[in-house]
C-alpha cells in the first residue's frame, strides 16, 4: 500500500535544527520522535484531558494492549496546556475548548507526526456538541463543517488579510464510520452538517448568557435556518480541524455526540450518569473502527 507521509505547508522549518513543541513540552532536540511515536497510525483528539485519559484506557482494553494495572502516563507531563496518552498505534490528546485552543494543539500534532515520520495517519475528533432535531445521545458523523452563516469555510486573518481555507471531510472515511455504527447498533447515527462557532452562548444562539438581546423566536428561527441547510448539530472546533488536516494531507473525521436538543432548549440538565454514557459513544465508533481497521473484530 502506498505510504502516505504527512505534508508540512511550510517551507521554514527545513532550516530550523531543533523544533520546540512548546504547549507539548517536547522538542526534536530532546525527545526521538521516531521512536517514541513513528508507529502511530490513529490519533483521537478530544476537548478534555480526563476523556482523552479515558479513551486511551479503553482503547488499550479494546486492543488487548493493557497491561495489568498500568497507568498511563501524560507525554505532555511538563505542560498542563495539553494532555497527551498513547498505547500501541493510537494516540489520544485533548484540545481544549474553541478553535484558537484546537489549532495551536493541531500545529505542533502534525509537526510531532511529521518529525516522526508517521505515515498512514487518520486523525478523530471525538466529541460533545449540540444537537438541532435530534434526540440527546445521537451520534452525528460530519459530512462538513460550516461557519455560524452556513458557509462551508473557515476563515482566519493571517497578516492583516482574510484567508479562506476549505473544511472538507474525507468522504469515504465517514462511509466507513457509519457502516461501523450499524454493525455496532447501539446508538443512533447521522450524517450531517456541523456547524462550528466562536462562542457557546450568543454564538449559538442561547437564551441563557450572560448577554442575549434576542428573542427566542429569532433564536428558533436561526436554529431552524441551520437545520433546513443541513446542520445537525453545534460545537466549537471542527472547521479548523477540518481545514488544517486538509492542508497537511491527512484523512480526518469529526464525531459528536448530542448532549440535548437546542430546538428543546439550552441548558445541559440531563444526570451526570447519563451524560457520561452518551460521551462514551464516540469512543466506542471509533474505537470500533480501528479495531475493524487492524483485522481485531
Amino acid at each position: 500500500r502506498l505510504e502516505n507521509f504527512i505534508h508540512l505547508c511550510n517551507p521554514h522549518l527545513e532550516k530550523m535544527k531543533e523544533d520546540i513543541l512548546y504547549h507539548f513540552a517536547l522538542g526534536t532536540g530532546t525527545h526521538d520522535f521516531p521512536a517514541l511515536f513513528g508507529d502511530v497510525k490513529f490519533v483521537c483528539v478530544g476537548g478534555s484531558p480526563s476523556r482523552m485519559k479515558a479513551f486511551i484506557a479503553y482503547i488499550a482494553e479494546e486492543l488487548g494492549l493493557e497491561s495489568s494495572g498500568c497507568d498511563y502516563p501524560n507525554i505532555c507531563a511538563g505542560t498542563d496546556r495539553y494532555a497527551m496518552y498513547k498505547v500501541g498505534p493510537v494516540l489520544s490528546v485533548s484540545h481544549g475548548m474553541g478553535i484558537p485552543s484546537i489549532a495551536i494543539m493541531l500545529h505542533e500534532l502534525i509537526k510531532l507526526l511529521y518529525h516522526a515520520k508517521c505515515s498512514n495517519v487518520t486523525i478523530f475528533r471525538i466529541g460533545t456538541s449540540g444537537g438541532i432535531g435530534l434526540d440527546p445521545g445521537s451520534v452525528v458523523i460530519t459530512r462538513e463543517s460550516v461557519d455560524a452563516t452556513f458557509k462551508p469555510q473557515f476563515e482566519q486573518v493571517v497578516l492583516g488579510k482574510t484567508v479562506i481555507r476549505s473544511t472538507n471531510l474525507d468522504e469515504q472515511l465517514t462511509k466507513e464510520l457509519m457502516q461501523c455504527s450499524i454493525e455496532i447498533g447501539q446508538f443512533h447515527t447521522v450524517i450531517g452538517n456541523t456547524m462550528c462557532t466562536l462562542d457557546f452562548y450568543e454564538g449559538q444562539g442561547r437564551l441563557d448568557g450572560a448577554i442575549c438581546l434576542y428573542s427566542e423566536e429569532e433564536k428558533l428561527q436561526y436554529l431552524k435556518e441551520a437545520y433546513d441547510s443541513g446542520v445537525r448539530n453545534i460545537e466549537m472546533e471542527s472547521s479548523v480541524f477540518a481545514a488544517m488536516c486538509n492542508l497537511s494531507g491527512v484523512k480526518a473525521a469529526v464525531v459528536c455526540v448530542t448532549l440535548l436538543d437546542r430546538l428543546e432548549g439550552d441548558q445541559i440538565s440531563t444526570s451526570h450518569e447519563v451524560l457520561v454514557e452518551y460521551q462514551k459513544r464516540p469512543q466506542k465508533l471509533v474505537g470500533y473502527f480501528i479495531k475493524k481497521s487492524l483485522g481485531k473484530v
